[in-house]
Parts: structure tokens; sequence; C-alpha cells
């Protein structure tokens, strides 16, 4: 039986982290991974022959900057470039419109849709910046736990300086209340007119969530997406030289360098424990006798498949049993002939907006039918679509004069209405994807040389994303904080002394961060310091 300080499943961008700061404090770390190659979601493969793409995670921007740079992540050889332009909006019945990193040249964009909304634009650009940086600080802190007694009370009273500086701006504190809690369409009705605009801006609020953006909660979700930063650049976009198997790539770097094992091809089967300790057994018959385990994997399939049930309270099995988990997302990478000419940017020749988000996303009112629609019928029938083409950025990922396109798109929800399966539905939703691209882009359907699609079934059944969901968890004001994953349990530890969860169904939440893998290793130092485990 091999022994270890500490054992981390999964090696994803949050395992690998959590294993890099356990190693980097002198600690003996295995991880134990399941798929034959590291990454996780965030991979890079050749999905038709010369086509290199990210598979599923597709975009940089949530990587913590703290991170990075305790991994020393450029050095082990990953290179992040900005979009030239952050969104795209194209249009049927107009000249499209951009989003740039740049207020000015976003409300010259602006300008050509509404007046109005151009000359409000500064206004809430300042409302969203002022609350993604109170929101940005709690990224990398284990959440208040209200239920923690009076050392969380203290902890709580130790944040009362930014309360402070959230109040010194009146118009701020109900402005946070009423993102957290409100829906982003009521949100953006309030402070636009323009239909492209708000739906360019909404579209953040739906992607990887099922939802209406007139949902209450949505706009959390779209602040969610504006916590990033590229290179310094607060809220930008970017792509990783490479595909984002160049992110995990550099992190396992990091992590041998730093004294860690990683064990390819053989998942965990059972955690169990006896009076020396945890032990983790996996499908291939390795025992790993460990101190600490953190679970870099959905929070359901750690406490009700790999842990013993009665090792945890009913309520927090209850908890995790009904964890609402589904995206409703549908992925697909399309190796191209040529760059789309869109009706309103004909051309094909590249231009800076072929190298921006892409969003089929006209208005809030599109984004609600592409919801209902999947309510009433199963599926979208006219789907919300982000679309990018790293390729203009990073030649490496295609041959030269072509492209690889990656395609993010909702509603298609994991259960299908009627019984339909999802090897039937696959074909037609692939075709209803690029029949709606096509719309935009006549030229879209004839470039296509090669399509790899996944469905919310493979999503599942590949990655581990119960339900399809690339959050590991619905991102609502009820499994948010410190109800992620469950009150009393949100600071990474689990019931089962030992166990930890430092995956996306952890604070705070999903996206390419490592913030939960870098703060659950925070947990797991103290704990391992102390004796408790």
């Amino acid at each position: 039986m091999q022994t270890a300080d500490a054992v981390v499943i999964g090696a994803g961008h949050n395992g690998l982290v959590c294993a890099y700061y356990l190693a980097r404090a002198g600690h003996k770390v295995v991880v134990l991974e399941r798929a034959d190659c590291i990454g996780g979601a965030a991979v890079t493969e050749e999905f038709h022959p010369g086509f290199r793409n990210s598979v599923a995670s597709y975009t940089v921007s949530l990587l913590a900057p703290q991170v990075m740079a305790d991994m020393d992540l450029a050095r082990h050889g990953l290179r992040i470039v900005p979009r030239p332009v952050a969104n795209f909006v194209p249009q049927l019945d107009g000249p499209g419109l951009d989003l740039h990193q740049d207020a000015r040249r976003t409300c010259a964009a602006i300008a050509d849709h509404s007046a109005y909304d151009a000359q409000r634009y500064p206004a809430f650009a300042a409302e969203l910046s002022g609350i993604t940086k109170i929101l940005r600080r709690l990224l990398l802190e284990a959440p208040i736990d209200p239920l923690g007694g009076w050392r969380e009370w203290l902890r709580a009273l130790r944040l009362m300086p930014r309360l402070h500086e959230l109040l010194a701006r009146p118009s701020l504190a109900p402005a946070l209340w009423g993102v957290l809690t409100g829906s982003a369409g009521d949100w953006l009705d309030r402070w636009f007119a323009s239909d492209v605009l708000k739906g360019a801006l909404g579209f953040d609020a739906i992607v990887g969530h099922y939802a209406s953006p007139y949902m209450p909660g949505s706009a959390y979700l779209l602040l969610h997406h504006a916590l990033g930063e590229v290179n310094g650049v607060q809220g930008a976009w970017g792509h990783a030289i490479g595909g984002m198997g160049a992110v995990t790539g550099a992190m396992a770097a990091a992590v041998r360098e730093a004294g860690a094992e990683i064990c390819l091809g053989d998942g965990v089967r059972q955690i169990s424990r006896d009076p020396s300790g945890l032990v983790v057994k996996t499908n291939a018959g390795r025992e790993v006798r460990t101190r600490a385990v953190g679970g870099a994997i959905h929070p359901r399939t750690l406490f009700t498949a790999l842990v013993d049930r009665s090792e945890l309270p009913e309520d927090f099995f209850a908890r995790i049993s009904a964890w609402r988990s589904e995206s409703a997302s549908f992925r697909m990478n399309v190796a191209l002939a040529e760059l789309p000419s869109f009706s309103c940017r004909p051309g094909t020749e590249a231009r800076p907006h072929h190298g921006a988000g892409i969003l089929i996303s006209s208005s809030l009112a599109y984004l609600d039918r592409a919801y209902s629609d999947a309510r009433s019928f199963g599926y979208s029938r006219a789907p919300v679509i982000e679309l990018l083409i790293p390729s203009t950025l990073d030649a490496s990922l295609a041959p030269a004069g072509a492209h690889v396109a990656s395609l993010f798109c909702q509603h298609f929800p994991r259960e299908l209405p009627g019984g339909e399966s999802w090897a039937d539905a696959k074909a037609p939703v692939v075709e209803t994807i690029i029949d709606t691209v096509t719309e935009y882009a006549p030229n879209f359907r004839r470039a296509i040389l090669g399509v790899q699609a996944l469905s919310p079934e493979d999503l599942e059944n590949r990655f581990g994303l119960i339900g399809g969901d690339i959050f590991h968890g619905q991102m609502t004001l009820d499994q948010l904080y410190w109800s992620r994953p469950a009150m009393g349990f949100s600071g990474y530890r689990s019931p089962l002394p030992g166990v930890y969860l430092c995956a996306s169904g952890s604070h705070p939440g999903g996206g390419v961060s490592g913030a939960p893998g870098h703060n659950a290793a925070r947990a797991m130092l103290q704990d391992l310091r102390s004796g408790r485990c």
C-alpha cells in the first residue's frame, strides 16, 4: 500500500492547483486521474486531421492572477493573448455591434445603434466595475460560515472596512443587492434601450446557466463572467496559445516540479476510513493511505459515489443528492476551410471581429425564447451561440489558410422529453446549430470540413460533469457562497474529517479560475499543520 500526506482526485485545473500548493509546502502528494490525459475539461486535442482545438473549456479570463504567479505558469510555457475585439454581435437587419475593452471605442460602436445608450454606457460600466471590485476580493477567500461560531463572526467583522467602502458610494449598495437577487434582463432594461446591446450584455447571464435572462439571480452570472482579467486588463477575455490544454499542461509541469506525483488512467472507486486514517482505492486495485483527500470532482460524485453514506449526516447527504446540476450546454468544434463571411460584415479575410467572441444573442427576447423553447420543445430551435475562431490568434491550431471554431450553445437540457435519447437527438441538434450560424454567415455550412460535437450526455460521460453542468452545479443564490455546496461546509471541509471539496462545486464556483483549488489547499494545509487530519 502506498502512503502520502495528501491525495488529490482529478487532474483538472483545480486539482492541479490544489496539488501544487500542497506539494510546495513540502507534503507528499499523489494526484489520481481516471482519464489517460491531464486537464479534465481543459484539454486540447486533434478532432479532425490537422485541426486541434480546446475540447470543452475554450477561453481564458477567470484564471486567478495569484495562481498564475505562484505556479509561474509563464515560465512553464503558458502564453495568453487578448481578443482584438471583446465581443461581436452579428445582426440580420443591422451592422452588428462590437464591444471593445476600451470604453470610448465601445461607446462609439453603441452610438451607431443608440445615442441614448452610448451616453449611459460609461455609468453602467462604472457600476459594474464597482460591484465586481467588491466581489473579486472574495474569490480567494473561504466564505463566511454563519454556522461557524465566534471565529467566523470575527472573520465577518474583519470585512467591515469593505462594507464601509460599499456604503461610501450610496448608489452601489442597492445596485449590488439588486444584481445579486434580481434578473439580468430587468437590470439591463433599466439601463438601456437598444436590443442588440442588451442581447450582447445579457449573454453572460445565461451562458452555462439554464435560465431566462429574466429569472431572478441571473444577474449574478453576468457579474461572475466579468470578474476576470487577461494580462492585467480587468474584464478581458483571451486565448491560451495551444488551447486550454496549454493551461493545464503548464500547471502539470509546475506540480511535478514541486514534487507531486500524477497518475493517469486509474479512477478512484472508494474513499474509506479505518483507525489509521483514510484509504483511497482505485479501479485498478491501487490503494493509497493518506491524511487528506482533495476531491477535484463533482460534489455529487465525491459524496454519493466515493464516500460511504454512513459517514455523512443525513441532511448533508440529502442536500448533495438534491444538488441542482444542469447548464443545458452543447459544445462543438468545427474545422473550417475558410472564415465565416457574415451578412453584416462580408469577407473571408481575417478581420478583428473574427477574433472576437461572436455572440448570436441579438436581444434579451432572443435569449428568453431560447430558454422557453427548451422548456417547451426539449431544446432551443434558435439557440444562443458563442462562436470563437481561435486560429485567428493561434496558427498552431489549423493548417495554413484554414481555421477552427469553438461553438458553445444554449439551451440543450440533459434530459429530453418523451424519452428521447441524446444518441438520436445529437445529429438534429448539430444541424440546428449549423443552420443558425449559417443564417448569419451564409458560407458557414459549406466551409465545414469536420465536426466534433459534445452533447450534455457526452460532457457528463467524458468529463464527469453531472447533468452536463460546466459549473459542477447551478450558480443560483441558494447554491452560492456559504451555500456552496452546503451551509456549514462551504469552507472546503466536509463532514468526513480529512476529505475536502476543491472543485467548482465549491466557492467561488465554475470557470477556469483555480480559485477553488487554491482555497481548498489553504484549508488542507491548516489542518495538516494542526493535526486535524
